[in-house]
């Protein structure tokens, strides 16, 4: 029997003693542990980070990839390179809990490691895995990459996730009161609780659901005949779940699912809450959707020396400070592309997840007007682009490779590659600004630029995600006004690219170099005002008392009438 007493290094917090178990199919925990892509798994990390740090009764549930994510390297011409390469975990605590669940009617043994709270100073995770020899190949594949494009195989780790996640909690006999789902990709985890319990009201008393995107294909959903082939229902009858299917439709929506099997739901921030409730308004049958914004780890994300001259309001020290660590990054860009930056040039920094909605090229929308910034001797600038595109998303490939081709002549100019915690670290350290210039609407949260301000960088973006909770603009950091009246998509990109060199010539440019005084006066704002509400400690006791401690909601709407066009 596995020693639950040895799980935890602390007594619990009394605020917090509801046991509550959080699965994500990814968590961003520290470089040397690359089990993550991008956003949602930081936000995971900080949010496991703030779980020790407040003593809460709180595991995370996770999947132990062999290959990560993947590696982000170049090809022979500079181009970006997908890399599959094993990782192995010293670290790791084998539990010697190997256990069976059922995947396309097969039997598949799964194993679970452990993450101790004392390695990364983090609440306990469990991490499953598939790869072991007693399962055949394709089993064993199950856990290898993060986010497989193959459609059997991503259902494939959502049972993993989320039945085999369920299950380890009974084997290991942890009474879970709450179930936390971090996006949809755990759901099976409803379908273990509904069998069972043999009641959807018991799923629902122990379910909550994060759901972190507006984006269709974050909202994931497959063919039903796929999904029972697959196992996904966990022996839960058909006519049983149907109801969480609309009229006429073939397959199955985990958002909207998980919203009817919930007792409760959130979006990220103040305006995704409000954005999701406007994408579900009409469906039936779901449950209350509230806003917890996220947050970042200041512990783990935060310059001490920064902070303290902070506390000292001491702009020298932090001038001085913020040279010292923008020569880290003139280091890494220097070795990655054989430019050597300046400390006394303004530094821009456009670094997330690639994806086209995030528009990581805007910059160079007008590609005649970017030359001209980029070669002003008078009031210079250095710009980095750095992110990873999904591996099958060639779209954002191409426009990464593109950047790389349009910029290498310019020696004030760097793409680089390898974005995980420690680029990331180095990254918003050595930032003067922060660029962010998604399509508005379409970002729910975007946390890094909360880690950015924490490390002196300000803030230069769309009105989007958490932006607008934080944003003052031209006092703690720089608003790019939205051309929402824009006709076409095309015209929003012209107008919002304009509209950003505008800003950046005339005012931070002009602020950087002419107002030094007020520019830190800035910084300093802006790091004030990011903590402490934009740290996951915030964030961790906003989910106890907003999701986990407050009574069942059973009143729910009923589902809409579906009309015939």
């Amino acid at each position: 029997m596995f020693d639950l007493k040895s799980l935890f290094p602390y007594a619990f917090n009394k605020r917090y003693e509801k046991p509550v178990a959080y699965f994500s199919m990814e968590f961003g925990i520290d470089q040397a542990l690359k089990i993550y892509s991008g956003g949602l798994g930081f936000l995971a990390g900080s949010h496991l980070r703030s779980a020790f740090e407040l003593q809460q009764n709180f595991v995370g549930i996770g999947i132990l990839w062999k290959y990560g994510y993947y590696d982000q390297e170049r090809n022979m011409d500079g181009t970006m390179k997908a890399s599959y390469i094993e990782k192995n975990y010293s670290f790791l605590t084998d539990t010697g809990i190997v256990f069976p669940i059922t995947i396309h009617n097969h039997t598949v043994q799964v194993k679970a490691w452990l993450l101790r709270p004392e390695v990364f100073q983090t609440a306990p995770l469990f991490l499953l895995s598939t790869d072991l020899p007693q399962n055949d190949h394709l089993a064993q594949t199950i856990s290898h990459r993060l986010y497989d494009p193959h459609e059997s195989a991503r259902i494939a780790q959502s049972i993993l996730l989320g039945s085999g996640g369920a299950k380890l909690l009974d084997i290991i006999g942890r009474e879970t009161e709450i179930y936390h789902l971090n996006e949809g990709h755990g759901l099976p985890a409803c379908f273990y609780l509904w069998n069972k319990y043999n009641d959807l009201a018991e799923v629902r008393k122990r379910m909550v659901f994060t759901t972190h995107t507006p984006e269709e294909a974050g909202n994931e959903s497959h063919g039903l005949h796929t999904l029972e082939v697959m196992s996904f229902f966990d022996n839960v009858p058909r006519e049983q779940y149907m109801q969480l299917v609309e009229e006429g439709e073939t397959s199955l929506n985990y958002t909207l699912a998980a919203l009817r099997m919930s007792q409760r739901a959130n979006g990220v921030s103040v305006m995704h809450g409000a954005v999701s409730r406007e994408m579900w308004d009409g469906f039936g049958d779901i449950c209350e959707i509230t806003e917890i914004t996220n947050a970042q780890n200041r512990k783990f994300w935060m310059d001490e020396s920064l902070e303290r001259a902070l506390a000292l309001n001491d702009n020298s020290t932090l001038a001085s400070r913020k040279r010292a660590m923008k020569r880290a990054l003139i280091d890494v860009v220097a070795n990655q592309t054989g430019k050597i930056f300046r400390e006394d040039v303004l530094t821009i920094v456009w670094s997330r997840r690639f994806a086209g909605y995030k528009r990581a090229n805007l910059l160079l929308r007008d590609f005649d007007r970017f030359v001209k910034l980029v070669t002003d001797m008078q009031q210079p600038v250095q710009i980095v682009w750095a992110g990873k595109p999904y591996p099958e998303d060639y779209d954002s490939i191409a426009m990464f490779n593109d950047i790389i081709k349009r910029t290498l002549p310019f020696a004030n100019c760097a793409v680089l590659t390898g974005y995980e915690i420690g680029l990331s670290r180095i990254l918003k350290r050595g930032a003067d600004v922060w660029l962010n210039n998604p399509r508005i609407y379409r970002e729910a949260s975007g946390t890094s630029g909360m880690t950015a301000a924490m490390n002196g960088a300000l803030n230069f973006s769309i009105p989007d995600g958490w932006v607008p909770e934080f944003a003052r603009h031209g006092e703690n950091c720089f608003v790019i006004p939205v051309a929402e009246s824009a006709g076409t998509r095309e015209e929003q990109d012209d107008l919002e690219a304009a509209a950003m060199l505008d800003m950046l010539e005339q005012e931070v440019r002009k602020t950087y170099y002419e107002y030094p005084d007020r520019w830190y006066r800035m910084v300093g704002q802006s790091m004030k005002h990011i903590l402490p509400y934009f740290d996951s400690n915030r964030m961790a006791h906003e989910y106890y008392e907003k999701m986990y401690l407050v009574p069942e909601q059973v009143a729910r709407p009923g589902r809409r009438e579906l009309v015939a066009d």
